[in-house]
């Protein structure tokens, strides 16, 4: 029987340390999905988040790569993505946007908009992905409510329509103002934020004295945005002319349960999806996804290789043979998978909307379209400018082959980009990276997953240039400059500086030089 229960898919994404994991660790709490909540640095008696399983992950308390977690909340099927806030692992954030419906962004209430917040802000935008704002760490100092919704609309230009408002100032979170009800939400603290926290509903006249002076103060607040018209408007919401604001603690719990039910009553349900050539995939048609990440390493036990797929149309069987639209080969699914965090479940059916993952899928790429029926291809993913470059070679020379299978593996993930050429060989790949934490998660990778030691040699190489096979050619010998190629065939003219490729760029005007999207412009969501 296949499951038709509605779908909700999105993405939760914020600045580091606005508390993603933290958040995506208490809607599983709150929906059932798991019984204790994580801490992201496992402290104490917690435990580390689901979403975070990296060894890295947990040693440094950030995420470092995207996890996708589905669980079932008032009959309803929920695909959350969890992402990585630092701007060096931006490419898989905008990956995961490109597989989602809509997107929480957390703000954090102490720090405001900061700038990958904007950025990304930015992103959903151009994107036309609905975004709802939930400003977070309530329960520790911060801006005051209405200074924060004046950043919203000044930085980011969308009306911010508050469905709670705060009862208690920044510091002092007693609970929020259902703005839709009229009613007090009142919050009662566990220990650690491990646990479900207990909510209390009430009408204002229930409302007791040691809460009377904070609640007035909120309803005169929430008078004046009445005044000024910040009311949700659905219509404007979907067209992204307005975002949704909630007032929340994800570490103590409190504000997650109104989440989860305004995720399920406004976010969008999957829709009809364009292909490049202008092909239209609704929901009902025959089967199609796309693979916006492949992971390994999530089984200590075995060498497993995940592709994430979304799926766009249609319903997957397990074993059903599909089409690759980038080689046209038939492709049978004999393995697929729910995912949740690092732990798998063998699945038989999905749904558009959902998440699956395809197991061992060595032919499949990010950014890979794969169908049945009717051709369709979907938007590629885009890559971004690397601006780090070091070249890689095996730390100890008896391991060479496992040295070899590593970097292919992380190439194939998206954890780098490798590039290669005749004069260096495929002993001393050059790694380039968007920021240099990423040569820190290929090293761990490296040494811990792959068991081969590397070392790193830094080139003083700090901007790319696509160009083809003829540039390279007419580049090649000049000073300052070298032109490798890209394990998807991309020619990238590196240049030691901005003045060198200036001035390359004048004297050889026959040459392709291509600007790459760049890890923090909105261009690359395009």
């Amino acid at each position: 029987m296949h499951d038709t229960r509605p779908r909700r898919t999105f993405a939760v994404i914020s600045h580091p340390d606005a508390g993603k994991s933290t958040l995506t660790e208490a809607l599983a709490l709150h929906a059932r999905a798991i019984n204790e909540a994580g801490a992201v640095h496992g402290k104490g008696d917690r435990k580390a988040t689901v979403s975070d399983w990296m060894a890295m992950e947990k040693a440094r308390g950030i995420s470092i790569t995207s996890a996708a977690l589905q669980f079932v909340y008032r009959d309803h099927v929920i695909n959350l993505v969890d992402t990585p806030g630092h701007s060096d692992f931006s490419e898989d954030t905008y990956r995961v946007l490109s597989a989602v419906d809509s997107a929480v962004m957390l703000v954090d209430a102490g720090k405001g908009l900061e700038p990958q917040t904007l950025k990304l802000f930015r992103v959903c935008a151009l994107r036309g992905i609905p975004v709802i704002t939930v400003i977070n760490k309530w329960d520790r100092p911060g801006l005051a409510a209405l200074e924060l919704m004046d950043l919203i609309q000044e930085k980011i230009n969308l009306r911010p329509t508050p469905l709670t408002w705060p009862v208690g100032e920044a510091g002092d979170f007693r609970g929020v103002l259902d703005r839709r009800t009229g009613e007090f939400v009142k919050y009662t603290r566990t220990a650690g934020g491990a646990t479900r926290a207990p909510e209390t509903r009430m009408a204002a006249s229930e409302v007791g004295e040691d809460d009377a002076q904070v609640w007035a103060a909120a309803v005169e607040e929430h008078e004046l945005l009445e005044l000024d018209e910040a009311d949700h408007d659905q219509g404007r919401f979907l067209a992204g002319e307005t975002t949704p604001v909630m007032f929340a603690s994800a570490l103590q719990n409190f504000g997650v349960a109104q989440l989860l039910d305004l995720l399920l009553d406004l976010a969008p349900a999957p829709a009809a999806t364009e292909g490049v050539d202008g092909t239209v995939r609704s929901p009902d048609d025959e089967f199609s996804a796309f693979v916006f990440k492949v992971q390994s390493g999530m089984n200590a036990a075995h060498r497993d290789r995940l592709a994430y797929a979304r799926v766009v149309s249609g319903t997957f069987e397990r074993g059903m043979v599909v089409t690759h639209a980038g080689t046209g080969r038939p492709f049978a699914t004999k393995f697929a998978q729910a995912v949740f965090g690092r732990e798998t479940t063998s699945v038989e059916n999905a749904e558009p909307g959902d998440i699956i993952g395809l197991v061992n899928a060595n032919a499949l790429r990010v950014g890979d379209t794969v169908y049945v029926g009717d051709p369709v291809e979907y938007p590629p993913v885009p890559t971004f400018a690397p601006e780090h470059f070091v070249t890689a070679s095996a730390g100890d020379i008896g391991r060479y082959k496992q040295f070899r299978r590593g970097i292919e593996q992380l190439d194939q993930e998206g954890v780098v980009q490798v590039l290669r050429s005749d004069l260096r060989g495929d002993q001393n790949p050059v790694l380039a990276a968007v920021g240099p934490m990423q040569f820190e998660v290929v090293e761990d990778r490296m040494t811990h997953e792959f068991n081969s030691p590397i070392r790193f040699h830094r080139l003083d190489y700090q901007l790319a240039r696509r160009t083809d096979a003829a540039g390279a050619v007419a580049l090649s010998g000049i000073r300052g400059v070298e032109v490798l190629q890209r394990s998807d065939g991309t020619h990238l003219a590196l240049f030691v500086d901005q003045w060198r490729a200036k001035v390359v760029a004048r004297d050889h005007p026959d040459v392709m030089l291509e600007a790459l999207p760049a890890g923090g412009d909105v261009v690359a969501a395009k």
